[in-house]
Order: C-alpha cells, then sequence, then structure tokens
C-alpha cells in the first residue's frame, strides 16, 4: 500500500494535500481497494462550505455507498469535474488524478490534526 508523505490523512481515508492557498482533497488507495469498482461520485458545487468530520459528497461501488469526509473545513474552490467522466481515477491514480475537491481552508491549523503518513498506514494495519 502507497501512503504519500507529502499530505495528511483523516482516520475515514480520506487525505488533504497542501497545495498552494488551496488544500486538495481525495481518497486513499487503501479506501478505493476496499470499496471496489465506483460507479457513482457526488461531490459539492464550487462555493459550498464544507466543514472538517462532516460529509462533503458520497461515494458509490459495486460493494456500498459511502460517506466522503472532509478533513478540513472552508471553501469549495474547485471540483474535480474530469474524475465525474472517469470514475476509475479514483482508484487507478487515487493520489494524483483522483484528487475530488480544492479547498480554501477557513483554518489551516485544522490540519494538524491529521494523520501522517507513518500514522495513516498503522491506522490502515489495524483496519485490515
Amino acid at each position: 500500500m502507497q501512503v504519500p508523505d507529502d499530505r495528511k490523512y483523516a482516520q475515514t481515508h480520506e487525505w488533504a494535500k497542501v497545495d498552494g492557498d488551496l488544500i486538495r482533497v481525495g481518497i486513499t488507495d487503501f479506501a478505493g481497494e476496499q470499496l471496489g469498482d465506483i460507479i457513482f461520485l457526488d461531490l459539492p458545487e464550487v462555493g459550498a462550505e464544507v466543514r472538517q468530520g462532516a460529509a462533503f459528497g458520497e461515494i458509490e461501488s459495486v460493494k456500498a455507498v459511502s460517506d466522503l469526509i472532509a478533513p478540513i473545513s472552508g471553501e469549495v474552490r474547485e471540483v474535480n469535474e474530469p474524475l465525474m467522466d472517469d470514475l476509475d481515477g479514483v482508484t487507478s491514480d487515487p493520489w494524483e488524478a483522483g484528487w475530488m475537491i480544492a479547498v480554501a481552508p477557513e483554518d489551516p491549523s485544522q490540519m494538524a490534526a491529521l494523520m501522517d503518513a507513518a500514522a495513516y498506514a498503522e491506522h490502515c494495519e489495524r483496519e485490515a
């Protein structure tokens, strides 16, 4: 399992990566492996407010429907529209092409509450 160390992780398997003044958000490859084939993705509109720990969207696979949980609070500034047309990117390239939203953080210090790569890897080992 790949766990890049250039981002932070939520216990619910979302990642958050600083990209200039935005935070890009996606799901980890661990989450993608658990879900299997993705058949539907519901993301918020640009301008929507997301709250740390609250659902910002929904992802559906052949196995389950799951909420996407925001790792940080703020305003959605970008939505990965190409991903909506090619859902395979969620699992085939979760770290780059599979990003879902970019958020202008309300309080960047919220990133400190998330796990680093080593802690997230341990978290996944316990869940496996």
